[in-house]
């Protein structure tokens, strides 16, 4: 009774069951890992990006460092719109100061809700394979205990020798969806607590930057 010939042996619906259960779960493993690096990135670009910033550099000189930048993520692309917009705000003529830090302050908010997108993506997903998953394992034992009490239907007497095998293979599909559930839940919660995290660090830079651009509009 090994897991390979429990698998083998089993009805075709649960085969089915664990097949969809197998596929969902290398599907959130693909983006646990995907998410993984990419949030890495995220943090070490927000980081390095915000060292620069608080250096005292000239906001002209980082804005083309980061408009050079392919790879810019997060805080330099919230900088960059909000930068973009207020430079093309300042040069109309009859532009008061509060239309001027609105516009701004519009752009920097959609690029932050862009941005906060782009990171939380795929982990919707996580959370329905976490969810479902263990349902759908469910199902599978289900039937396969329902097959294992119809087999005996065909045996004069019962043994355990006779459930043990068809139980065993439906309670395969449980400890299926299980594995394919348990990683994406714990992900999924990771992943949405690092986005949280950049997205409140987002925040205050879209505050702390909208009062620089103010007191440097009002010289």
């Amino acid at each position: 009774m090994s897991i390979v010939s429990l698998i083998s042996n089993a009805s075709l619906v649960v085969q089915i069951v664990m097949g969809l259960l197998l596929l969902l779960s290398m599907l959130s493993w693909w983006h646990i890992f995907a998410k993984w690096f990419g949030l890495r990135h995220a943090k070490q670009k927000t980081d390095s990006f915000e060292s620069a910033f608080w250096s005292g550099a000239d906001l002209n000189t980082l804005h083309q460092q980061v408009s050079r930048d392919m790879a810019g993520v997060g805080m330099e692309r919230i900088f960059e719109a909000g930068f973009n917009e207020f430079l093309k705000l300042r040069r109309q003529p009859g532009m008061d100061m509060s239309a001027l830090m609105e516009g701004t302050r519009r752009a920097m908010k959609a690029s932050f809700q862009r941005e906060v997108d782009r990171l939380d993506a795929h982990t919707a997903f996580l959370a329905s394979v976490g969810s479902v998953s263990p349902y759908i394992g469910l199902f599978g034992t289900v039937w396969g205990i329902m097959n294992a009490f119809r087999g005996l239907a065909n045996v004069g007497q019962a043994t355990l020798a006779h459930v043990a095998p068809g139980i065993a293979e439906a309670l395969v599909a449980t400890a299926i969806g299980l594995f394919a559930a348990i990683p994406a839940v714990v992900a999924y919660n990771r992943f949405s607590h690092d986005v949280d995290r950049l997205a409140n660090r987002f925040e205050s830079f879209m505050e702390e930057f909208s009062n620089i651009l103010q007191r440097q509009a009002a010289k």
